[in-house]
């Protein structure tokens, strides 16, 4: 199929368009309409009435951009005029909403005249929550959001200025942070005198660029003192251009771009030549944004010098310069402290925010969207990409917090780590699930040893732990080569211990304490020797000995031969516990602890209840203040009678005796349990009529293959496995986890920790 026929099909099936309004109160009943309209919706317009501060308490106006546009310059297509571009302001509508849950009117205006724009808005304001311009030609643009945002006290932004400068902005300084430029110093070149550039040249100064050292080209030329059309006189004289004129000889592109340090393209396809890059100053810095087509191409600019450092708006080379890594955070910043407009302050926290955090190690899910193994911060990775969830933490808490120290923000916040948590949401609904646990194991600094510490995700997921402030963590391994190895992935490890076990200050004690342990299952003093020097020995005996409080195996894909080695360690501990594989499963804002999945293979009654006990156990670690366990089979009750489901009812009357006040019951359905409408329903006697949040299965088959069948269809979050039962928190990494899993995991072991300390205390 052809791209064009892809477009095609993408705006107009299954139904025309992209964006649909769907209520998010329930309208079934008759008192549902009764309070959604009339009689009960006097009662907030009443209290509107008296204060218009609470529209933004009961409509979705604090929620609510308008994206405004009379389509006289829709993206690389010119003037077609506003139907036409309702298409991309529907597109503009997907992004807000899909990165950071802003919600979207998309409003076509078919007039040209400036005022009749600026007038509109005005009367729809009570209506949004904030206006984006889009796609409106220059120099009209300039003076709507001029007048907009002085008659206005709602945000307004045009994200054809202001997105591509922000966005550009960041990749300026992180390419002179790599290149060892000063700002004040540098001499940039524009190609492109329209909203764009203006603002892009406009918001480099605000960076440090001097005003003396930018040099603008439009179509003309060189805007230069004394060109005519200029001159305050000239009938088509642009104040907007006329800022930027220099006392300079140069009049073509050909002649500014003369030993520039930068570039930014603005304008038309292939107007910079090889031999003008060539022209450039040491390592140049080339912003070819004209879309589609840049100004020079990727592999143009790279084959004409290899000094340089290239960006571009296409998402098929590095360096895309893409406005969505600054509008929908933007607004989502600027609307949750109720700001009254978008001021440099915001716009500057914007861009040194994304520029900061292109510094940071990139998550594996973007690595995987990008098909990338390595993403790093250098000349090919300046910006962060548009799919980096991180972007929305980062720069809608840099631009709400810049709002409130600059006194704009009318709902200032006081709690940021509250913020933070809250714009988790947006991500995702596990998100917020996952913080409550790291934030659980912020409360104490716990040590976490690494069995692997030279492997690349280990340390990484140690750099995480760092500066998540998780834990301290200790990696196991040479010195040397953990260090280099940390130096070229760009990490900051200072805070983490290394440890060789074989010259630690712990190797001899731990070899005493293992011999006496193991002497009498066939284990001589040399042999614990050599076993002691196997980081999946050593890393154990560290947390047995409190000398580490977590320990996260090397990666495996032989599971048993990873706890073979925790079994050794800690099998005079494991009386009266049961060694279970636990997975938590995170859908739809819930959590559920699934067991065993990974250990026995047909456990019996007994080990049916220690399963039961240790699933108990984790959830109430993790923070699930009532566990309600349920025991599943094909049966329900004793409906059907066979060997599997008297298992699972004669473990059900042992957990009765042992726990009478816990909320378990069984043997149950999977679908049954986990639906409180059924078991109210059809088991209203049931303790776990609410429905269950802890499943234990029959046998390893059942409970392994519904756990894989749920992390395959997607659409929820699957952490684990975690092991139960060893008495102290050691976990298993297995070769499919990311980062972030391991990091999961880390937050998930030290909760264990800190819930088997709180138990001694």
């Amino acid at each position: 199929m052809s791209y064009d026929r892809e477009a095609i099909e993408y705006h107009s099936q299954p139904r025309p368009g992209k964006i649909e309004v769907r209520p998010i109160k329930p309208c079934i009943t008759q008192r549902d309409l009764s309070l959604a309209y009339t009689p009960g919706v006097a009662v907030p317009c009443l209290e509107i009435e008296k204060n218009p501060e609470k529209a933004y308490l009961y409509t979705s106006k604090g929620n609510l951009v308008g994206v405004v546009s009379n389509g006289t310059a829709v993206l690389g297509l010119g003037d077609i005029g506003p139907l036409a571009g309702k298409p991309v302001m529907e597109g503009k509508g997907v992004l807000f909403k899909r990165f950071a849950g802003v919600d979207v009117f998309d409003i076509e205006l078919d007039t040209k005249d400036p005022d009749e724009i600026i007038r509109t808005c005005e009367i729809i304001s009570p209506t949004l929550g904030g206006i984006n311009l889009e796609d409106i030609k220059a120099p009209e643009c300039f003076y709507i959001e001029e007048t907009l945002k002085e008659r206005l006290d709602i945000p307004v932004f045009h994200d054809d200025q202001h997105g591509t400068a922000i966005i550009s902005g960041a990749a300026l300084l992180n390419a002179l942070e790599v290149i060892g430029k000063d700002i004040s110093k540098l001499r940039v070149v524009f190609s492109g005198a329209g909203a764009a550039g203006i603002a892009c040249a406009k918001f480099y100064e605000a960076l440090g660029v001097s005003h003396d050292n930018i040099f603008m080209c439009d179509s003309k030329g060189v805007l230069w003192k004394g060109r005519e059309d200029l001159d305050p006189s000239h009938p088509k004289y642009n104040k907007y251009k006329a800022y930027f004129t220099q006392k300079t000889n140069a009049r073509t592109l050909d002649d500014a771009i003369r030993d520039a340090d930068a570039f930014a393209g603005v304008s038309i396809a292939n107007c910079v030549t090889a031999d003008m890059v060539r022209s450039m100053a040491k390592n140049p810095i080339i912003f070819a944004m004209a879309n589609p087509d840049p100004e020079i191409t990727y592999p143009d600019a790279k084959a004409a010098r290899d000094d340089v450092i290239i960006a571009t708006g296409r998402s098929d080379y590095p360096n895309q310069v893409n406005n969505v890594l600054g509008f929908p955070f933007i607004f989502r910043g600027a609307l949750d402290v109720r700001a009254k407009g978008i001021n440099e302050e915001m716009k500057i926290a914007a861009a040194r925010s994304l520029a900061g955090l292109a510094k940071e190690d990139v998550p594996d899910s973007v690595r995987q969207a990008y098909h990338a193994e390595k993403i790093q911060f250098g000349k090919d990775y300046l910006i962060p990409k548009p799919f980096d969830p991180r972007v929305l933490t980062w720069e809608a808490v840099a631009v709400a917090k810049a709002a409130c120290e600059s006194g704009i923000a009318r709902y200032p916040i006081t709690d940021w780590e509250e913020y933070r948590d809250r714009l988790e949401q947006y991500l995702g609904t596990e998100r917020p699930i996952l913080r409550r646990i790291i934030h659980r194991a912020q409360q104490t600094l716990h040590r976490v040893v690494f069995a692997e510490g030279v492997d690349e995700r280990i340390l990484r997921a140690a750099h995480l732990v760092i500066d998540e402030r998780i834990g301290k963590p200790v990696l196991l391994g040479d010195k040397a080569i953990i260090e280099q190895k940390s130096k070229e992935l760009g990490l900051s490890l200072s805070n983490a211990e290394i440890i060789k076990p074989e010259t630690s200050e712990f190797y001899e004690s731990y070899v005493d304490e293992y011999y006496k342990m193991r002497q009498r299952k066939g284990v001589n003093i040399d042999e614990a020797r050599l076993d002691m020097r196997s980081r999946n020995i050593f890393g154990p005996m560290m947390v047995r000995r409190g000398d580490a409080d977590v320990f996260i195996s090397a990666r495996s894909r032989q599971y048993p031969n990873v706890l073979r080695p925790m079994l050794k360690v800690m099998s005079d501990r494991l009386v009266g516990r049961t060694l279970c594989g636990i997975y938590m499963l995170i859908a739809d804002n819930k959590q559920y602890f699934l067991g065993d999945t990974a250990v026995n293979i047909d456990p019996g009654v007994n080990e049916i209840v220690g399963i039961a006990e240790e699933i108990h156990h984790l959830a109430k670690s993790l923070g699930i203040s009532t566990p309600r366990i349920a025991l599943l089979s094909f049966s329900n009750f004793g409906s059907v009678r066979s060997p599997s489901s008297d298992k699972m009812s004669a473990a059900n009357k042992i957990l009765w005796e042992k726990h009478p006040d816990w909320q378990v019951d069984g043997e149950v359905q999977a679908d049954a349990a986990v639906s409180p409408e059924i078991m109210q329903r059809d088991f209203p006697f049931s303790k776990i009529s609410k429905g269950a949040n802890c499943l234990v299965f029959p046998n390893l088959d059942s409970a392994n293959t519904s756990f894989r069948l749920l992390n395959s269809i997607g659409g929820r979050t699957v952490v684990g496995p975690i092991i139960a039962g060893l008495d102290l928190p050691m976990h298993i990494i297995l070769p499919r986890m990311s980062v972030d899993d391991i990091v999961n995991l880390v937050a998930i072991g030290v909760n264990q920790a800190m819930a088997e300390k709180n138990k001694d205390a």
